[in-house]
């Protein structure tokens, strides 16, 4: 098989996951344990995360299974007795899960994902969990940065030939959407998960026909109210006075042109002089669509110089994150039978316990976060983790995408100023933890010793 489907994903981890698990196997360590998914610190260039990525994850831990297959697969590693992958060809998901939902807004340290099952369950889990929350999670951030610059024009997702993988670009689509597209050019993304599609027309189209107004005229015909054309494969401005006259040809057999698109050159005297040219012949209603390797920073350049643009199509910068590719998301064992874990390497110390997080507003505005406890009374905070999974069962059923989009921009909302700028702040949100987390902390640093 050459695509990762649910018959299959329960390989997609690490080998050590599985090594760790034989020998927990083979010393009958089974028990109960809370593995906690989180980001250690913010990239530099980012103030928050966009929460991304539970509903795949639930839908791994659901329905992943070890088939025949899979299990013959492992018997020739040579490494696995054959009690082990007896054991693993029965193996369900029976824990706990615990999360904040998507579209929340979150912070480094803050677990996004607790998982409480018998050890072997919750170890296994880790390395999917990890590649679909901290993607997705990445992803959805970088979007909801370019909805901030934004403001109230659209952008659309223009990114798949660009992401890291075909998996990449169906799970990016939905994460950017999350974030604040308001459509993508993927087409599969659109019939998996209902995301509005949107597209214009590729340089090689225009290049077909023999002259630019024959290819625009062709394109309105076969398109008669959807029509996007592409005017920079030659000369802007000429290609705008193009699709006017084309425009009004086509008027008369009722079709109508809906947009013009720059992907190239100086975009901002460029959309200036286009519109310029559209509405002095007439046609205020053609919208202006500017791409070309587009990114938060360029798009408030454009939106601060007064640029007239209807909506932007990011492609590289947004399904790569390029500015702040990876997070440092990682998977920690927090509590086992014997009580709270806490490691303390240096730089990589966690925080042991199983947990919660409580958020603080005023006024409609975040103030700040506290990490307790999970059994902890803490007073005036809405707590972020939720219940997602019991008894290897969901909680609930799925959520719209719509939904979780509204959350996500909701949240943008609720950001303190300093926060929504695209310049990392001096001060960083606030993320301080309670007395009884602290002394926890304290007591387990005294006990590894």
């Amino acid at each position: 098989m050459s695509w990762v489907d649910d018959a299959n994903a329960s390989l997609l981890t690490d080998l050590y996951e599985l090594t760790m698990s034989a020998s927990y196997f083979a010393q009958e360590m089974n028990e109960v344990a809370t593995f906690d998914l989180f980001v250690r610190e913010l990239p530099e260039r980012r103030n928050f995360l966009v929460a991304c990525g539970l509903e795949q994850a639930l839908n791994y831990l659901s329905e992943s299974r070890f088939e025949a297959n899979e299990i013959d697969y492992l018997a020739t590693l040579d490494l696995f007795t054959d009690d082990f992958l007896e054991f693993l060809s029965k193996l369900r998901f029976t824990g706990e899960v615990r999360a904040i939902p998507e579209g929340e807004i979150a912070f480094g340290g803050e677990p996004l994902l607790s998982v409480t099952a018998p050890l072997i369950e919750a170890q296994i889990a880790e390395t999917f969990l990890l590649n679909c929350i901290t993607f997705q999670t990445m992803i959805a951030s970088k979007a909801a940065r370019v909805a901030l610059a934004s403001g109230d024009r659209r952008f659309v997702d223009f990114s798949p030939r660009r992401d890291h993988g075909a998996d990449a670009a169906l799970k990016g689509a939905r994460a950017a959407f999350i974030g604040g597209a308001s459509a993508t050019s993927n087409v599969l993304a659109g019939r998996i998960y209902g995301i509005p599609l949107s597209g214009t027309m590729a340089h090689s189209y225009v290049m077909a026909f023999e002259n630019e107004a024959e290819a625009f005229r062709a394109y309105g015909r076969c398109f008669p109210q959807k029509a996007l054309l592409l005017i920079d494969t030659f000369d802007v401005e000429e290609g705008a006075r193009r699709a006017v006259e084309v425009a009004r040809e086509l008027a008369s057999e009722g079709i109508r042109i809906r947009g013009v698109r720059i992907d190239s050159g100086d975009l901002a005297p460029l959309a200036s002089a286009v519109r310029k040219i559209l509405d002095e012949a007439g046609f205020e209603d053609i919208e202006i669509i500017l791409s070309g390797d587009l990114d938060e920073y360029r798009i408030k350049e454009l939106m601060d110089d007064g640029v007239p643009v209807d909506s932007f199509g990011v492609g590289t910068q947004l399904g790569t994150s390029a500015d702040a590719p990876t997070l440092g998301g990682v998977y920690k064992l927090v509590a086992d039978k014997s009580g709270p874990k806490i490691k303390l390497s240096a730089g990589k110390a966690t925080l042991p316990g199983r947990k919660q997080v409580y958020r603080f507003e005023e006024r409609g505005r975040m103030q700040r976060d506290v990490m307790a406890l999970e059994k902890e009374e803490v007073r005036g905070g809405r707590s972020l983790l939720e219940c997602a999974m019991l008894d290897g069962q969901r909680v609930g059923g799925s959520e719209t995408l719509t939904d979780v989009r509204d959350r996500c921009l909701a949240s943008l909302d609720k950001l303190p100023e300093t926060l929504r700028s695209l310049e990392p702040h001096q001060d960083a949100y606030p993320v301080v933890h309670s007395k009884d987390l602290d002394e926890l902390v304290r007591r387990a640093r005294g006990q590894s010793h």
